[in-house]
C-alpha cells in the first residue's frame, strides 16, 4: 500500500494546506483570546457576591458544557445570520460558536485557578484598601493565570484539534484543505497521512511542553 505513496502530490498542494493551516490556527487563536476574555468575566461573576450574576454565569455554563460542540457549530451557522439579517460567512459564524463554547470551560478552569490562591492574599489586599475588582486584578489574577498555565494549554489543544469540526459547514481548515486535494487527486492516503502526521506533531510538541510547564511549577 505504501509503496505508491506519493510525496510529490503533497509538495504540488502544499501551499494549499498551508494555507488551510494558517485559518486553523488563526481561527484558533482568536477562539482562545475571545474565550479567555469572556470565560475570564463569567469566572468574577460566579465568585461575586450578587447572586443574581453567579446564576447567570452558572446557567451558561452548565448550557454550554451540556451541548456538542458540532451542535453549537450549527446552530449558530444558522443563527447568525438570522439574527443579523445577513450572511456573515462561515468563519465568523463558527468563531462565535467557538468563542461562546469555549468560554464555559474557561470559566471553570479560571474559576478554580482563583480558588487556588490562598485566601491570605485576598485578605491582605482587602487590608491595604482594595476593592473587589482592585483585588482580583492585581493580586488574584496574576497568580491565578500562573497556576492554570499548563491546564489552559491543555485546553488549547483540544480545542485546535475541535476546530476541525467546522468541516460541517465548509469552512475550508486544513482538514477540509486536504479534503479537497484528497478528492480532486485521487490521493486520500497521502492527504490524510499528513493530515494525521500534522496533528501529531503538533499536539506531541504542546503536550512536551505542557509536561514541562507543570514540574516547573510544581517546583
Amino acid at each position: 500500500m505504501f509503496d505508491q505513496f506519493d510525496t510529490n502530490v503533497i509538495l504540488e498542494n502544499l501551499h494549499f494546506l498551508i494555507a488551510g493551516m494558517q485559518l486553523t490556527l488563526l481561527l484558533t487563536v482568536a477562539a482562545i483570546c475571545g474565550g479567555l476574555v469572556l470565560g475570564t468575566l463569567l469566572a468574577l461573576a460566579r465568585l461575586s457576591g450578587f447572586w443574581i450574576l453567579s446564576l447567570i454565569s452558572s446557567t451558561y455554563v452548565n448550557f454550554f458544557r451540556s451541548m456538542p460542540l458540532i451542535l453549537v457549530i450549527f446552530w449558530f451557522y444558522f443563527l447568525v445570520p438570522l439574527i443579523l439579517g445577513q450572511p456573515v460567512g462561515g468563519y465568523y459564524s463558527v468563531l462565535i460558536a467557538f468563542v461562546l463554547f469555549e468560554a464555559a470551560y474557561y470559566c471553570e478552569i479560571i474559576r478554580a485557578g482563583i480558588q487556588s490562591v490562598r485566601k491570605g492574599q485576598v485578605y491582605a489586599g482587602q487590608a491595604v484598601g482594595l476593592n473587589y475588582f482592585q483585588n482580583m486584578r492585581y493580586i488574584v489574577l496574576p497568580q491565578a493565570f500562573r497556576n492554570m498555565v499548563p491546564v489552559l494549554l491543555t485546553q488549547a489543544i483540544i480545542l485546535f484539534q475541535d476546530t476541525s469540526l467546522v468541516y460541517v459547514v465548509g469552512v475550508k481548515d486544513f482538514l477540509v484543505s486536504a479534503d479537497l486535494v484528497a478528492n480532486r487527486e485521487n490521493r486520500i492516503l497521502e492527504m490524510f497521512t499528513t493530515v494525521a502526521c500534522v496533528y501529531l506533531i503538533m499536539c506531541l510538541s504542546g503536550s512536551i511542553l505542557i509536561r514541562k510547564l507543570q514540574r516547573r511549577y510544581a517546583l
